[in-house]
């Protein structure tokens, strides 16, 4: 991977110090669940101390659940370990001022552990740039765009919790999907992250409205595979925090309510590593489509159910897979066509795939790691492309993505491509994080067995 620019350099950070306009620093990584987990520094200690020496976190941060809390199962961390921690190094690359809140600046950590150096193989970022190691010795590089979707709501987080999540009233009582009415309606709000991401370093393409009431997307121009999954996690946070500030609450759960989910689409293209800026997934074949590309989407579908725990990693995830909607159950591919799973898209440089089934509860940098690692699979063992889909991938003959979290685990779990790309260990963690969440859904009483059983059984 090339050298990169950081969107702040490590000078005028030092500059911005001396003269009191940054006064806090954050360090953070990227957790299971793709939240950013890590800690706030004055300015001057990151200074002297942290930026040489890097921090230290409790390991538990990788083997706990959605509510923090510590549960059995992962070999890295447990009681019987103790809990000790492992070393946050912070990546200078990813260094950016975090202009919605003052006088702050971040940067994204890598972890490793601190008796050896040696990477923290389960942590999602090193999972990523395992992969991207990969297709380097192969001569490319991945390129990446992100598109999430979010509902955004009148009520604050704290009014939301009170009220258990119910009756929120969100900011568009209907269908407002391309509509400019729409999104005026919170224009201040979609215009703050704008400018505030735009200030931090990423470059926004877009803002739009979307299906269900209140609901909207953002997206930011694509790049490099882990500048984009580490700006997507940081635009995940700040919006979240605007949000707040602005005295409203938005969600990127999967699927909120049973109208359309929040989506994440995610693009993918192939870069020479020899000749920068050369598109190698554009060539002479059926589509535009070079060899390679053909290999690579072959891949894609290969691999799709056993790396669906790395695109729709939560229970919530698979509510979003409807026949007859835009978020995809066939395991197919086609030239833009939204009832397939894998979207080919573009021409020429622009030329790509969209991967459908990620919700906006994604873990961005362990998505991608999986697009790659099936790509290369794709690769490796030059797989032939099977048709193209023309029609409604719902009603054709195809294999069916997994129904539940617990089919995707299992999958997964036994999946022999899994195994070769990612290593027994990320299998066994990641297997791991879906057996507790399982655990804790099964033994839960829901509202819908309480409105279906109080009185009438």
């Amino acid at each position: 991977m090339a050298d990169r620019t950081p969107p702040l350099a490590l000078q005028e950070l030092r500059d911005l110090i001396a003269s009191g306009e940054i006064d806090t620093v954050v360090l953070a990584f990227p957790d299971m669940q793709g939240r950013l987990q890590g800690k706030r520094f004055a300015a001057q200690f990151f200074l002297d101390d942290v930026l040489e020496n890097g921090t230290e976190g409790c390991n538990y941060l990788l083997a706990v659940d959605t509510e923090m809390n510590t549960v059995d199962g992962y070999a890295m961390s447990s009681w019987d370990s103790g809990y000790g921690d492992f070393a946050m190094r912070p990546d200078l690359s990813t260094l950016r001022r975090v202009p919605w809140n003052d006088g702050t600046a971040m940067l994204i950590a890598d972890l490793a552990w601190p008796a050896d150096s040696s990477p923290v193989v389960a942590a999602p970022r090193q999972i990523l740039r395992r992969q991207l190691e990969r297709l380097a010795e192969h001569g490319y590089t991945a390129h990446v765009g992100t598109e999430l979707e979010f509902i955004v709501f009148k009520d604050t987080y704290e009014q939301a919790w009170d009220q258990g999540y119910r009756d929120l009233v969100p900011v568009n009582q209907y269908n407002v999907d391309y509509s400019v009415l729409g999104t005026g309606r919170i224009e201040p709000l979609l215009r703050r992250i704008r400018n505030e991401m735009t200030a931090a370093g990423l470059t926004v393409e877009s803002a739009k409205g979307e299906c269900n009431p209140g609901q909207h997307e953002i997206v930011f121009k694509y790049d490099e595979a882990l500048t984009t999954c580490d700006q997507h996690a940081i635009y995940k946070t700040g919006a979240k925090e605007i949000a707040a500030q602005e005295g409203v609450s938005l969600t990127f759960m999967a699927k909120y309510n049973e109208r359309e989910g929040n989506s994440c689409h995610i693009h993918l293209s192939l870069q020479s590593v020899e000749e920068a800026g050369r598109n190698v997934m554009a060539g002479d074949g059926p589509g535009g489509m070079s060899p390679v590309m053909q290999h690579f989407l072959a891949g894609q579908l290969a691999a799709l159910r056993d790396f669906s725990l790395l695109y729709a990693p939560n229970i919530n995830s698979y509510k979003r897979f409807q026949p007859g909607s835009f978020a995809p159950t066939a395991v197919a591919w086609g030239h833009d066509n939204r009832t397939c799973s894998l979207r080919v898209v573009g021409h020429g440089r622009s030329m790509r795939f969209e991967n459908r089934l990620p919700g906006g509860d994604v873990n961005p940098h362990l998505a991608v790691a999986g697009l790659v690692a099936a790509g290369l699979y794709g690769i490796e063992h030059k797989l032939e492309l099977p048709e193209v889909c023309t029609g409604n991938a719902y009603t054709g003959d195809y294999e069916h993505v997994p129904l539940s979290l617990r089919e995707a685990a299992e999958l997964w779990e036994n999946s022999p491509i899994a195994k070769a790309a990612f290593g027994d260990e990320v299998v066994a963690h990641y297997r791991n994080m879906a057996r507790v969440e399982l655990q804790a859904f099964d033994t839960a009483v829901t509202d819908w067995e309480l409105r279906r059983s109080f009185e009438r059984l």
